[in-house]
């Protein structure tokens, strides 16, 4: 789809651009979560600004946020979805560049703070990542997006109660599989 419509329009643009381009960072964790793959991330979040450039006009919703993490769980869906009986690598293969320093990093940490950070870092990152998709999904959206339980619900076409009970299920998983993490390094 050539984005000449844009072009046609700068003010139009200069609005996508000002609403939708914030949020690019989110979505693009999302994509990456939803899909494990950094290469289909990009090409689904660029999958996802596309039509969310194409349908602007149409957007009457209260909040970009959730309207573009709608868009991109469709992409990832549709587009992806054929992907998913395809077997992929292991938790462990995931690269290196995936990991980010946390802002929250001390300027004095000490070296034994700094493993047992990173080892924690990592663990909750493949704790995360083995969920099943729609507690992960929800998760994501909830503790790394910061959305609403009404956003979530928005964004996933689910019944606020149904994403309660998800992200309930979830950190309960969580915390689990953290104990039996735990229990197994003594």
């Amino acid at each position: 789809m050539p984005v000449t419509a844009a072009n046609d329009d700068p003010e139009r643009a200069r609005r996508f651009r000002e609403t939708a381009l914030p949020h690019l960072d989110d979505v693009y964790t999302l994509a990456r979560y939803l899909l494990r793959d950094a290469a289909d991330a990009e090409d689904a979040v660029q999958e996802c600004y596309l039509r969310a450039l194409k349908h602007f006009d149409g957007y009457r919703g209260p909040a970009m946020k959730p309207w573009l993490f709608a868009i991109l769980r469709n992409v990832c869906r549709a587009e992806y979805g054929r992907r998913a009986s395809s077997p992929t690598g292991a938790i462990e293969d995931m690269p290196e560049s995936a990991e980010q320093t946390p802002l929250w990093n001390e300027a004095q940490e000490t070296p034994e703070a700094q493993v047992l950070r990173t080892r924690d870092a990592a663990t909750i990152r493949r704790l995360v990542a083995a969920l099943a998709d729609p507690f992960r999904e929800t998760f994501v959206l909830r503790e790394i997006n910061n959305l609403s339980y009404r956003e979530i619900a928005e964004a996933v076409g689910a019944p606020v109660g149904t994403v309660m009970s998800r992200l309930a299920r979830a950190r309960a998983m969580l915390r689990s599989a953290w104990m039996a993490e735990e229990e197994q390094s003594r």
